[in-house]
């Protein structure tokens, strides 16, 4: 998860997005592992784990990128840094070749014209820009479960021991 000042800045720019093209609005996050059948337990130990070996960190967003899939219909893109690596390998091993750390802004389709004038738009306001992410969250997410329904579950803070 971003740090709290950059979530409130990355959340601003998720509401504008949604006001603009009447999507959902979401806490921007970069997911380290997706939809899982693990038990909840193992996943709490796992980010505790995982966020004792690795410090807070930065990143720059190196683009703004658009697709058609929900989840990441427009997002800001991040090299896959040794930190985020790390982090991948511990909780996603089995994922790690096809991870694309990213920060969505926008879920849901919109139309491709506006849609590339704001990317456009943000390309320029955010490219270059580093996001500091200071801590792992368990949530309840999912493409079965309402975005107004995800909600943490548990947060370690990365760099230390606990939560």
């Amino acid at each position: 998860m971003p740090s709290a000042e950059d979530g409130v800045f990355l959340a601003g720019l998720v509401a504008d997005l949604a006001g603009r093209f009447g999507t959902p609005v979401f806490t921007p996050h970069l997911t380290v592992r997706g939809d899982t059948d693990l038990p909840i337990a193992a996943l709490e130990a796992g980010i505790a784990e995982a966020a004792a070996t690795v410090p807070a960190f930065r990143e720059t967003v190196t683009a703004i990128e658009t697709s058609d899939t929900y989840f990441r219909s427009f997002y800001a893109r991040f090299q896959i840094s040794a930190p985020l690596a790390q982090l991948k390998q511990r909780l996603d091993s089995e994922m790690a070749d096809s991870f694309m750390p990213h920060v969505s802004l926008l879920y849901g389709p919109v139309a491709p014209a506006p849609k590339a004038a704001a990317a456009a738009e943000f390309q320029r306001m955010l490219t270059g820009r580093a996001i500091i992410f200071d801590r792992l969250c368990l949530v309840r997410s999912g493409q079965n479960i309402a975005i107004s329904e995800w909600a943490v579950i548990e947060t370690a803070q990365l760099g230390k021991n606990g939560t």
